[in-house]
């Protein structure tokens, strides 16, 4: 088993539904073409899914599994250049995403309006980086 099987099999305890929003992300990532997803776990601070193009940039997004007071909440980051954000739901993190600008997205639970909002952006990124996604797509903003 590898080491994202286990951490998905030990995650357990997920009141708000953050699992289950991590598992939809998580499946976006692994449908982009030409993107390696890769899971560097530093526990028990943080757990992430990085999305690699095969050019370019080293990360298309990170999903970072975060704990906050033993509660468990989704960082999603992208380079500032590569996304817009037209509700303003996320935070600018200067130097923040491998000492670029970056923009970054948090989710506590598993509202369907929010997820689909970074899933937009994911796609966003993805088309900055020439990426196709394979059977998935956004026809809108979101």
């Amino acid at each position: 088993m590898s080491e994202l099987e286990t951490f998905i099999n030990d995650w357990t305890d997920d009141p708000n539904g953050v699992k289950k929003a991590f598992l939809r992300l998580k499946s976006v990532l692994e449908n982009l073409n030409e993107a390696t997803v890769t899971f560097v776990p530093r526990p028990p601070t943080t757990y992430s899914l990085r999305a690699e193009p095969k050019k370019g940039r080293p990360v298309l997004a990170m999903v970072d599994v975060a704990s906050l007071d033993d509660e468990r909440f989704l960082s999603v980051c992208f380079y500032a250049d590569t996304i817009t954000d037209p509700e303003e739901r996320g935070d600018l993190i200067p130097g923040g995403l491998l000492s670029k600008d970056g923009y970054c997205f948090d989710l506590d639970d598993d509202d369907d309006d929010a997820v689909s909002y970074v899933e937009a952006r994911i796609f966003e990124a993805a088309a900055s980086f020439s990426l196709i996604e394979e059977g998935l797509g956004s026809d809108d903003d979101a």
